[in-house]
């Protein structure tokens, strides 16, 4: 199950697993105009852990979701 919501500054999207184990807490990914942050809370600490990922990070990302096993690099323009 997922939620979206669209905020002033960023589009928000939860991630809630149903099925999860206990202590699987729910993500939460925002999507700026030039970033993007990964928030879950620790079950063990209650604390936010937060990741940040620039677009560009995003978009090898994207890429290496289709990719087989190995190293790359995305030359600009090349999607």
């Amino acid at each position: 199950m997922f939620t979206i919501e669209h905020e002033f500054d960023a589009s928000v999207i939860t991630l809630v697993d149903d099925m999860a184990a206990p202590g699987t807490e729910d993500i939460t990914i925002a999507i700026f105009d030039d970033q993007v942050t990964i928030e879950q809370v620790d079950p063990h600490t209650e604390r936010v852990q937060k990741i940040t990922l620039s677009m560009r990070q995003v978009a090898d990302l994207r890429a290496a979701l289709d990719l087989p096993e190995g190293a790359y690099v995305r030359r600009p323009g090349g999607g």
